[in-house]
């Protein structure tokens, strides 16, 4: 999966949750533009804060990077 496909899965994710992106970005430990550019702009996570990305959103880095469609 390239990395607009990552996007619109984090997208996808970060909109279907309970969570705004004030609270992610607090949550996880970076500006809450980070977390924006993490869904607009061709910046990925490094992998610490996409582990708590995923605990966070009770979401695999699987389904996140395409390996898995659950």
């Amino acid at each position: 999966m390239d990395l607009k496909g990552i996007q619109e899965r984090l997208r996808e994710v970060i909109k279907n949750s309970a969570y705004t992106q004030k609270y992610i970005a607090v949550s996880i430990g970076v500006s809450p533009q980070t977390v924006s550019k993490y869904m607009t702009r061709d910046v990925f996570p490094a992998l610490d804060t996409l582990a708590k990305l995923c605990r966070l959103l009770d979401v695999t880095s699987d389904y996140i990077r395409g390996l898995t469609d659950f």
